[in-house]
């Protein structure tokens, strides 16, 4: 619980719980309770286990509606059921206790197991103190045993910070618990509406296996653990600046106000109209070629390396290259889609903590050869990644008679490129649901008309740059 009593997070380890719950240590959870030394109010950390298994909720009922404003993704309800599937078949629903107490033709070992689970006494430990007393004992609870996921803990100390702040309202798309209703009512509902915004551009639509459109999510998927840590790792990126090293996010400054925020949020929305969208800068970078692997599974490596190059370039003002990157920018594309399988690989090679950098100086450098007119092939493709002379080992042969969803996903897209929209300016790919621009081949102040003979599918930003 936080100052203002309300919950941290609603938290909850069920991949563990089935197990747990063999072991009767659901029965012997101990729910701790805090006496505010300051306020005279009490208030309850409660395990999860219980009320996710009483409630039948565990991450799709009716507490989590009402909690993430009535919007789930798919992702976390399909981790919903497949976890209601296992407490299920290793205990059994709650539903059948309640039941099962008042029907008197149960007897012998079920009876007494059924007695023991619905009328078993929990054990109580209290905290007295004030707010930072009951977080402290918070963490102390949740970092034994098994222990709080390491992003998870960084977002509960960090909580009041911006990026903290703005990740969860991104991921929400500004509904759910507001963790900005303590800030004024207009600046809360700016997070909101720019919230609202990037989560269209990074999540939107809610991608799906096999893969059957090329119309795929720039953040990649919805599920809310790898969503957030794409976030911060963003919202980190757009903090950054012009600065070399990327600002820890436990260091920040804990917004009071709001104001820092909305501030992160609006430079967050400049870069993310840089790479999608309908403004007029946008470069319309199709998602299949920039963000995606050969499988159609969706890169973080490739999404932050490309947000990191582009959040630099934006920082320094440096427009040149976008124009040196537009001129080029069919050539890149056809590297990026013909050596997709060679990029997964090099990008393997490199250790984990090195692929966005890595893949952020393979588009920097892809530009600067091609502007001089390189002819670029699978050698200068390792090359630029520093891994001449290292062993490269191609794709596993595949000894099933079935096509896997990975093999659907890399012929569609695959196939699908070969017959995409290209802008007519710069002839790169175009994102058509996402960002497209109507271009008029014969400028209107030459006299051009309005009619399909004049008028040509471009990027936005080489409509208003490039051509002009």
């Amino acid at each position: 619980l936080g100052p203002d009593h309300r919950p941290l997070i609603a938290r909850s380890r069920l991949p563990t719980f089935p197990c747990m719950l063999r072991h009767r240590s659901l029965l012997s959870s101990k729910s701790t309770l805090w006496a505010n030394s300051e306020t005279n109010a009490r208030r309850g950390f409660a395990d999860a286990y219980l009320r996710a298994w009483v409630q039948d909720d565990y991450g799709d009922g009716h507490i989590s509606q009402k909690y993430f404003g009535y919007e789930i993704s798919g992702a976390q309800k399909k981790a919903a059921l497949k976890t209601r599937e296992l407490v299920n078949q290793a205990v059994g629903p709650w539903k059948h206790f309640e039941t099962a107490i008042s029907d008197a033709s149960i007897d012998g070992p079920e009876r007494t197991k059924v007695t023991s689970v619905v009328s078993r006494a929990l054990p109580i430990q209290w905290v007295h103190g004030n707010a930072d007393k009951a977080e402290s004992s918070f963490f102390m609870i949740n970092t034994k045993g098994t222990p709080l996921d390491e992003l998870e803990e960084s977002l509960l100390k960090s909580r009041r910070k911006a990026a903290s702040i703005a990740a969860r309202a991104i991921i929400r798309a500004g509904k759910g618990h507001r963790y900005w209703s303590q800030f004024a009512p207009p600046v809360a509902d700016e997070i909101e509406k720019l919230a609202q915004r990037l989560h269209t551009v990074l999540f939107d639509p809610e991608i799906k296996r096999p893969v059957k459109t090329l119309d795929l999510p720039l953040g990649g998927p919805k599920g809310v653990r790898t969503a957030l840590s794409i976030l911060i790792d963003l919202l980190m990126y757009v903090e950054r600046g012009q600065a070399n090293v990327t600002p820890d996010l436990d260091a920040a400054k804990d917004d009071a106000d709001g104001t820092a925020t909305v501030s992160l949020l609006q430079r967050t929305v400049r870069l993310a109209n840089r790479i999608s969208g309908d403004d007029k800068g946008s470069l319309g970078l199709h998602p299949a070629v920039y963000f995606y692997g050969p499988t159609g599974r969706h890169s973080s490596p490739m999404f932050m390396g490309t947000v990191s190059l582009f959040a630099k370039k934006l920082a320094n003002n440096d427009d040149g290259f976008f124009k040196k990157f537009s001129k080029v920018r069919h050539q890149i594309e056809g590297l990026l889609v013909e050596h997709k399988d060679l990029i997964a690989t090099l990008l393997q090679k490199n250790i984990s903590t090195r692929r966005i950098a890595a893949y952020a100086e393979l588009l920097d450098q892809l530009v600067t050869d091609l502007t001089v007119g390189k002819v670029l092939g699978d050698d200068d493709l390792v090359r630029i990644f520093h891994l001449e002379g290292k062993i490269l080992v191609g794709k596993m042969a595949n000894s099933s008679k079935e096509f896997s969803d990975e093999t659907k996903s890399e012929v569609f897209i695959s196939t699908a490129l070969k017959t995409a929209l290209k802008c007519s300016i710069c002839q790169g790919y175009l994102d058509p649901e996402k960002s497209i621009s109507y271009d008029h081949i014969k400028r209107k102040q030459d006299g051009g008309l309005g009619d399909i003979e004049n008028c040509a599918l471009s990027h936005p930003y080489c409509n208003q740059s490039i051509k002009n």
